[in-house]
């Protein structure tokens, strides 16, 4: 293969299972090259198909990390498996891109990045059982995989502290398939990326009435914890986390320390 189409990258995809098999061939040589036109022939004759596509060679990223084999390898993490498995569907149509793993959880997105390496991860920002943001987080501090956040609210905050996070992307949902396909190029060159629209929203951000320490706490019940996992998690004692909640209860005019840090949610504060 590498001597007749004079390819420099190959990529083989080969799958069997259920009475079938499939072999996927992807190279950045000029045309498939005498070998595969003969195998193609002989499983045409069979009753089978032999699929090729030429690889666009993508030039390294910022940093200089080669981008294995030519390709930019994503994972996809989102909760909602209908949407995930389409987005996957849809961006392994692009020669230049594969998906290697896909999540549905923030703790399986940390899992599989660590495990597959990826160059970037689509993450979900609503996505459980924390967010996209603090996944992307996570990801970053262990990796040199980037990351792009998808979100279908745009809450003024949370820009900014993507942005200080180290997100190299962030798009809407309504974002198309081949146009993030683009973004995904650019963040893999080294670029950052940010949705007018979202960035709009980012100059409505209101003023935070909370401290450091109110916002650290509101972010650590967002999941119902008791007041003693709490504690543990931000290494308080009970009775100071039980004032902070207060205090960031009465400032927001909230009922509940589950509604306080809903509104901190929402505002993009946490």
């Amino acid at each position: 293969m590498l001597r007749h189409s004079g390819a420099r990258l190959v990529e083989i995809d080969y799958r069997a299972g259920g009475g079938s098999a499939r072999l996927r061939v992807r190279n950045d040589g000029a045309d498939p090259g005498t070998g595969l036109r003969t195998l193609a022939g002989r499983l045409e004759a069979a009753g089978g198909e032999l699929t090729w596509r030429r690889v666009h060679r993508v030039r390294p990223a910022a940093d200089g990390r080669e981008r294995g084999g030519g390709m930019i390898r994503l994972l996809i993490a989102d909760d909602e498996g209908l949407l995930r498995g389409a987005l996957a569907a849809l961006l392994e149509l692009e020669a230049d891109l594969t998906v290697v793993a896909e999540a549905a959880t923030t703790t399986e997105a940390v899992r599989l990045a660590a495990e597959h390496r990826p160059d970037i991860a689509v993450l979900d920002l609503e996505m459980p059982p924390a967010d996209g943001l603090q996944a992307a987080a996570e990801i970053r501090a262990e990796l040199p995989t980037r990351t792009i956040l998808v979100t279908r609210h745009a809450r003024p905050g949370v820009l900014r502290r993507a942005l200080s996070a180290g997100v190299s992307g962030f798009v809407p949902k309504t974002t198309p398939a081949a146009r993030l396909a683009e973004i995904i190029r650019d963040v893999a060159a080294g670029r950052r990326y940010v949705d007018s629209e979202i960035a709009a929203s980012a100059l409505t951000e209101g003023w935070c009435p909370l401290t450091e320490r109110e916002l650290e706490v509101l972010r650590a019940s967002r999941g119902g914890a008791p007041v003693a996992e709490i504690a543990a998690r931000v290494h308080l004692a009970p009775g100071t986390v039980r004032n902070y909640l207060s205090s960031a209860m009465a400032k927001l005019g909230a009922a509940s320390r589950h509604a306080a840090a809903h509104r901190a949610w929402e505002e993009g504060w946490i």
